[in-house]
């Protein structure tokens, strides 16, 4: 028998994106955090268990000797839906391999990896699972599996499920993870979990194989934000959920009073959080209970803060895709789902809510709280050209009525073990991969480039733009939240600062900015330029007329351009 008190454990990040979880940075999963406190839990001291991120990995070779040494090593990792990502780079196969080889002790996998793998993170794949050279494979909760092994002295593990109590003491302990994470605490936003499974059982998706909802308490969730807040934390996100408006209900039924605890109890432990925002709604709750639905929408957008996301699983607007692959939702119930979220949730900081939604030059300088955002995915069972038009007309009728999303996710289908698309597999997907990609590019150019303008009009303000890279003499840059937009800045800025950023154009998923308020002194002519309205002339005037004292002065100088909006805090 091993005593746990006497072992080293490393936890290696790969990273995660599931249809209701995120890890992938600035984002740290609930994975890590949970296997963390159930090794405490068990019995190995805190300042025992290392964590690292698999770019840490690749960045520092010397770090690979925690790998090695360790008496155990923990690899957490999946990806069970296709993404394209900046803060990091998830783990592929390969590198999983090398870590179990690299290491001398006990290895341990899991995470949704569980589910398959791939040849590479892409959709438009067959999944199949693999082991990947591991001494052990947790087949149930990666958390669980650790806690067991340890308990039992490294002899093993039943492939089990954790249950909520256990989960109470395991989210609670092993907050202290976060401070090792190479984000910590600038640029780091913690994924909640309030939930998992899901009452319905579309053909794709790999959250019903967790079950029916399983929902913890609003005051375990509140109480896991304290010690994350006490540890550093300041950006959380509700994440890991299949339906916040489900929380603390039967699974289906929007439940408010449950809402108002947990967004109430959240904002009280954490009173100076920097970001709190949320990721899956179901539009069948709203199109089934739309007063108890709008609700519940109002307190979240009392409670959140600016630019929110709330991911609608559409899927398909083809009645045929519906039909065949068990979708929940019609096109028609998902647009008045998206009504009553820009209805109740559309209102920016500094408006009556009740004036929701609004956009245009009126409209005041800041994200609106709480807008929806559509996934369409592709190669799903019955599958033909008509789909993707189905899908363009429902676009198309949103963004006519003057509605708001804030994104649009086009995904193709990776066929998991133990969904009703293992059968069909990724054959559809492939055989549409050119019409695909037609498509894709024809909503870019004429929704989300349009879209993007009237959810974030020329002047609207991004608080806290933290700088990641550059390219091609621009400086890109996000908010911490759910989907932020990529602002790119003119210039090559110092990278890792904050800045606050005016957007002043439009790409299809990203927008320009210039940096708020601009110092029209110290202004360069490309920033100067950016400005709508403002061309090499008169931002050639304005710099030859430097320095100016007063707004006048300068608007003597910009003529008709309104350049107040980008001048002033």
């Amino acid at each position: 028998m091993t005593d746990p008190a006497d072992l080293s454990v490393t936890l290696v990040d790969g990273y995660v994106d599931e249809p209701a979880h995120f890890g992938v940075p600035p984002y740290i999963s609930t994975y890590p955090r949970f296997t963390a406190g159930a090794l405490v839990d068990a019995g190995v001291p805190e300042t025992q268990i290392t964590y690292h991120t698999i770019d840490e990995l690749r960045d520092d070779r010397q770090k690979w000797s925690d790998v090695a040494d360790a008496d155990l090593m923990i690899y957490i990792g999946g990806m069970t839906v296709p993404g394209k990502y900046v803060g990091g780079t998830p783990a592929e196969p390969d590198e999983v391999k090398k870590l179990a080889w690299v290491a001398d002790g006990t290895s341990l996998m899991g995470g949704p990896i569980r589910f398959g793998v791939g040849d590479e993170n892409a959709g438009g794949q067959d999944m199949e699972r693999k082991d990947l050279d591991y001494d052990f494979v947790a087949k149930g909760d990666i958390e669980a599996a650790a806690y067991d092994l340890v308990d039992s002295g490294m002899e093993g593990f039943g492939n089990r499920m954790r249950d909520n109590e256990e989960l109470d003491r395991w989210a609670a302990r092993g907050a202290f993870v976060v401070e090792q994470h190479p984000n910590h605490p600038e640029y780091l936003i913690c994924e909640m979990e309030t939930s998992r499974g899901c009452a319905y059982r579309c053909s794709f998706c790999t959250e019903p194989l967790y079950g029916n909802p399983a929902f913890r308490t609003a005051d375990s969730v509140v109480r896991e934000v304290e010690n994350l807040y006490n540890r550093g934390a300041r950006h959380f996100r509700l994440g890991r959920q299949a339906d916040i408006l489900a929380f603390g209900g039967d699974g289906e039924a929007p439940n408010p009073d449950a809402l108002r605890r947990l967004y109430g109890g959240i904002r009280e432990v954490a009173p100076d959080l920097g970001t709190l925002h949320l990721d899956n709604m179901n539009p069948i709750t709203i199109a089934k209970w739309p007063e108890k639905s709008k609700e519940g929408i109002r307190i979240i957008a009392e409670h959140n803060t600016p630019g929110d996301t709330a991911a609608f699983g559409l899927e398909s607007a083809d009645p045929l895709v519906q039909e065949e692959n068990n979708l929940n939702v019609s096109a028609e119930e998902c647009f008045e789902a998206v009504k009553i979220v820009n209805e109740a949730g559309g209102w920016r900081p500094g408006e009556d809510p009740a004036d929701a939604p609004t956009f245009g030059d009126e409209a005041p300088d800041r994200l609106p709280k709480l807008l929806p955002g559509i996934n369409l995915l592709h190669g799903l069972k019955g599958e033909r050209e008509e789909t993707f038009a189905h899908n363009k007309r429902f676009l198309h009728r949103v963004y006519d009525e003057g509605l708001m999303v804030r994104r649009i996710n086009i995904r193709q289908v990776m066929a998991f073990d133990g969904t009703d698309m293992s059968d069909t597999g990724a054959q559809i997907a492939k055989d549409h991969k050119k019409l695909f990609k037609k498509y894709k590019k024809e909503v870019r150019e004429e929704i989300d480039r349009p879209m993007l303008r009237r959810v974030a009009p020329p002047g609207t303000v991004l608080k806290n733009v933290h700088l990641e890279y550059h390219q091609d003499g621009t400086t890109f840059g996000r908010q911490l939240g759910t989907y932020p937009l990529l602002v790119g800045i003119p210039g090559e800025r110092e990278l890792g600062q904050t800045i606050d950023v005016a957007i002043v154009d439009y790409g299809y998923r990203s927008v320009t900015g210039v940096p708020y308020p601009l110092d029209v002194n110290g202004a360069s002519m490309k920033e100067l330029q950016a400005i709508p309205g403002v061309g090499k002339q008169t931002a050639g005037n304005i710099v030859v007329n430097r320095p100016y004292e007063s707004a006048a002065d300068l608007a003597k100088v910009g003529g008709e351009v309104d350049l107040a909006k980008f001048t002033r805090s």
